[in-house]
């Protein structure tokens, strides 16, 4: 595989795109912090979910999901397919609570729900550890993965991959912030999914794959396309499915899927020009992550048993790549190596996008941590918008060395995917109730916070002190959650209470409802009906039909036409109900921002 003339002209045109959208958007993102980390808190639904797709679709995920499936089958997918969950929750609960906020970060929302020093401790504290350690793992996650698909399509060892499409990364979004950030996102969406599902069509049509009857009927195939896992046994259908879903989606703190929202779905939901935008960004964002996108890159790795079936085959195949690099997750760049030129040059452009757009939202959202929640708020209080603005820039450069220096260290895409979920586990349940019960408070949340990282720590390196033997990352996962969980539930009663006026100014604002506010009236809509119960409903019907597309989509990719068609019959009578059901939602003031 050698890169031709053309395809070295797609991915220059490419780069020098998103160049000129940053130039385009610098001068508005300098106008002060809300346009550089917000948009101007104006942008449109339609474009701020793609934002959230594009930003989904980095380039570490063909790879992971090719990782799960390579090494549990189809069904290995329910470690990301279960967060679709935590997605509707936020789409019908939380995204307009998290509008109606108006911070400008969701660390800000800590001194807005919280009060005195605690409040304050945890702002500054949560900003240090997102801003930077969290973001600089999901950033170097992120750049493990262009590391290993510059080694392969480009031909460039690692830091050089690196060095250049961080540079232009860098460029557009400390030029025009997280307007140039979208606006890009769109155009990266667009040529991934054309570049993913290009790419699939073409790689089915090899000789040796042989179409889609050819390779669901290959012997080293045929075992891995169950998209549900064996029921009969506990061993494969625990970890892969009911862990997820019964636990994960809901415990864990991951990127993109934080439980009650955060992060830079947060980010997207305050920069929506209305409550109904924020609300349908989200909405787009997970019915295109989860029904749309997943089917190209699982038909990619699924070829990918045939052409490399081992991790021998790939090392055999591409010698250059460092033997610490060379994994299951090397198998997606490594097929695409089989592309013809030009399709070549468009799908290296596609992932090269899908990483900057990932490195630009989390730059920028962690500048926005760091300048917002710890300059301006306690380092420079009465910093002019200039020296923010400045200041953001700055951090945006820090955070992008960190994490490419971190990356370079990596070896495994789902080495990082389980850190990540080990990291947070246990802390999600409290995300969700805070905005629900008024006998949380920052304590409850600096216990968490801790006793989240201790027992990860002990978990993963202490494992086998404590219990005498490894344990599996699932066993790791509901352990920690389950005590991470008790300890904050204890913590909320046994902590002093927060102070009436800041709960009661959290209500004024918020208007969460229910009987966890019983005693707290809001100023302005004390009338308004609680919206967890017809919530909870949109989100059920919300999940029925993305996982009943996404199910029978498969179905039909595998010739099932009857299970295919039942399931996509499904999933449209879900989407009619839950139109039925947020069409009769009464309508309210929309509040603050």
């Amino acid at each position: 595989m050698q890169l031709t003339p053309l395809d070295w002209s797609i991915i220059a045109a490419y780069f020098a795109l998103a160049l000129g959208v940053g130039l385009y958007a610098s001068r508005r993102a300098s106008a002060n912090p809300s346009s550089f980390f917000l948009a101007g808190r104006n942008m449109p639904w339609w474009l701020l979910g793609v934002s959230m797709v594009a930003t989904t679709f980095s380039a570490d995920t063909p790879n992971l999901v090719t990782d799960l499936v390579r090494k549990n089958g189809v069904s290995g997918n329910w470690a990301w397919w279960a967060f679709l969950l935590t997605g509707m929750l936020t789409v019908f609960i939380y995204a307009r609570l998290w509008r109606r906020s108006g911070v400008l970060t969701d660390m800000e929302f800590y001194e807005l729900r919280y009060g005195g020093k605690p409040a304050a401790f945890l702002r500054g504290f949560r900003a240090i550890y997102l801003g930077l350690v969290f973001n600089v793992v999901v950033m170097a996650a992120v750049s493990l993965a262009a590391i290993k698909l510059g080694g392969i399509l480009l031909g460039w060892d690692g830091w050089l991959t690196l060095l250049v499409a961080g540079a232009i990364t860098l460029a557009y979004s400390g030029l025009g912030g997280l307007r140039a950030v979208i606006l890009t996102d769109f155009v990266q969406f667009i040529l991934a999914m054309v570049g993913s599902v290009w790419a699939a069509v073409v790689i089915l049509r090899l000789p040796e794959v042989g179409g889609l009857s050819g390779l669901l009927a290959h012997p080293l195939v045929a075992p891995k396309t169950a998209m549900l896992p064996d029921f009969g046994d506990s061993e494969v259908w625990v970890p892969l499915l009911l862990v997820p879903v019964a636990v994960q989606w809901w415990a864990a703190y991951y990127p993109g899927s934080e439980p009650g929202g955060g992060g830079y779905v947060a980010q997207r939901i305050f920069s929506g020009k209305t409550e109904g935008h924020s609300v349908g960004a989200t909405l787009l964002y997970n019915v295109a992550h989860y029904a749309l996108r997943p089917w190209p890159w699982i038909l990619v790795a699924l070829a990918s048993l045939i052409v490399f079936p081992t991790v021998a085959d790939i090392s055999a195949a591409f010698p250059d790549i460092p033997a610490d690099k060379v994994g299951d997750d090397l198998a997606y760049p490594a097929m695409l190596s089989l592309l013809p030129p030009g399709l070549l040059g468009l799908v290296t452009a596609s992932l090269m996008a899908a990483f900057m757009s990932t490195m630009s939202t989390q730059l920028n959202l962690g500048a926005s941590y760091l300048v917002n929640d710890v300059w301006g708020r306690f380092v420079r209080p009465d910093a002019s918008d200039y020296e923010l603005v400045r200041v953001g820039r700055i951090a945006t450069a820090l955070s992008l060395l960190l994490g490419s220096g971190l990356g370079l260290l990596l070896t495994d895409a789902g080495q990082a995917f389980t850190l990540l979920l080990l990291l947070g586990a246990g802390t999600g349940g409290l995300y969700i109730l805070r905005w629900f019960w008024w006998r949380i408070n920052a304590w409850t949340e600096i216990v968490a916070m801790v006793g989240s990282l201790v027992i990860a720590g002990l978990t993963t390196f202490g494992d086998e002190w404590l219990f005498g033997e490894p344990l599996s990352s699932h066993v790791k996962l509901a352990g920690g959650a389950a005590a991470t969980t008790l300890l904050w539930v204890a913590a909320a009663f046994v902590t002093p209470k927060e102070d009436r006026a800041t709960l009661q100014r959290f209500v004024d604002t918020v208007r969460p409802g229910g009987p966890g506010w019983r005693d707290f009236q809001p100023a302005e809509g004390a009338g308004e009906p609680w919206p967890v119960p017809r919530g909870l409903l949109s989100m059920f019907l919300g999940c029925v039909a993305v996982y009943g597309a996404l199910l029978g989509t498969g179905h039909l990719l595998y010739g099932d036409g009857m299970p295919g068609y039942l399931l996509m019959g499904l999933a449209v009578a879900a989407g009619v109900a839950l139109g039925v059901v947020q069409r009769s939602t009464p309508r309210v003031t929309a509040g603050r921002g």
